[in-house]
């Protein structure tokens, strides 16, 4: 029996369906800018009865996560290059993500590129609807002015509600996700922004 290939290619983006992507129904989480995707790989090895999607824009870490989840044998998990502001809004299934992982996300700190910032209110609402009752979204950054702009897109939403951050149960201990970018930023001293929610309402209410 051959090994599905964990790159998902843009095609299959068409008709969307989790259970096709990875040939069974279970718990799918997901994480943007998955970076050299330590986390995602260490995540899906403790969780391998779960289905784990990494999102991740430059060409050189998606290869390398690609890659490194090839070498590590990882089944459950699958990488996709493209857009994650339009995988959300458009490709995402309503009401299907168990856990939704945002770290260190691009501050694009220029005023005049904040425009390309993730984290926009078309995008949040749409987050939320891909999110089932009580789905889980953690987000880390090490940029103040962003954070300020999460925190108050995530908090004023109505249909999200604050958790602590630090959780064993989405692989975050001592309040560390342990991303390459962590813990370089760590090592230089820079102060790290978090923040976790979940879902209130039943799907179809968001």
């Amino acid at each position: 029996m051959s090994v599905r290939p964990v790159a998902v290619e843009l095609s299959e983006l068409e008709d969307f369906d989790w259970q096709r992507l990875f040939g069974n129904p279970a718990p799918v989480e997901l994480e943007i800018g998955t970076g050299k995707a330590g986390f995602l790989l260490r995540r899906a090895q403790a969780h391998p009865q779960g289905n784990f999607l990494g999102i991740e824009w430059a060409n050189k870490f998606y290869r390398y996560a690609v890659d490194r989840m090839q070498r590590w044998q990882v089944t459950n998990v699958r990488m996709l290059r493209t857009d994650a502001a339009h995988f959300i809004r458009a490709v995402c299934p309503p009401c299907s993500l168990t856990a939704l992982h945002v770290y260190h996300p691009d501050p694009w700190p220029k005023r005049r590129h904040h425009k390309r910032r993730l984290f926009q209110r078309p995008v949040v609402d749409a987050a939320v609807a891909c999110l089932v009752p009580d789905g889980h979204w953690a987000v880390q950054t090490d940029h103040a002015e962003y954070f300020a702009v999460i925190r108050e897109l995530l908090l004023g939403h109505p249909e999200l509600y604050e958790v602590p951050f630090d959780d064993p149960e989405f692989s975050v201990e001592a309040a560390r996700v342990a991303t390459n970018y962590e813990i370089k930023y760590l090592r230089q001293g820079r102060t790290l922004y978090q923040i976790a929610v979940k879902r209130k309402s039943p799907c179809g209410s968001a």
